[in-house]
């Protein structure tokens, strides 16, 4: 059965996102590409357990096991060595995309405390990038079993041309926008 974000996608916004835009070929509408999570860990030169912990986390969250980044250059003011692993990364394409979109936008986000909106600001190249500040907002996660807070980007990969044709479609998806008179 297909994710119902999937379905309402097909059904409703492609259209209407088609005659928005006065686009003619089915391809060429907008559509989320994929949805790339990234977790860099703090404290990982000295506490190797904080990766473990990080893929642990960002696998329950994702539901398929991340990949372990490693730094690309030595920088001897923070003790790191080329090599050693100082993040995770998971990318989320097909049916596990949109069940994450659906399950960020319907669950996770009106979860986070003093929630007013996530800022609008794109790339430029229609894709959209939100921090979150740590894991514990994702009802996956145990409290109590915890060990480090870790924040994370999650971003939104379009196949949108710009800026404009990406809002619209994110926003039709559910993604709640600050109203543009509003202050951070």
């Amino acid at each position: 059965m297909a994710p119902r974000l999937k379905e309402r996608y097909e059904s409703e916004i492609k259209p209407k996102l088609m005659e928005h835009f006065s686009i003619t070929n089915v391809m060429a509408a907008p559509k989320l590409e994929k949805v790339v999570i990234n977790m860099g860990c703090k404290g990982a030169v000295e506490n190797k357990g904080r990766i473990d912990a990080a893929v642990r986390d960002l696998s329950t969250i994702s539901g398929q096991r991340p990949t372990v980044r490693k730094a690309r250059r030595s920088i001897a003011g923070f003790k790191l060595r080329e090599g050693m692993p100082i993040g995770a990364a998971v990318t989320l394409r097909g049916d596990r995309m949109w069940e994450f979109a659906d399950r960020l936008i319907s669950v996770v986000l009106p979860r986070i405390r003093d929630f007013r909106g996530l800022k609008d600001k794109l790339d430029g190249r229609g894709n959209y990038t939100l921090g979150l500040a740590e894991q514990s907002v994702f009802p996956e996660i145990e409290f109590d079993n915890l060990e480090y807070p870790q924040g994370m980007d999650i971003t939104f990969v379009t196949s949108a041309p710009n800026d404009d044709q990406a809002y619209l479609l994110l926003k039709e998806l559910g993604m709640p926008f600050r109203n543009k008179d509003q202050k951070d």
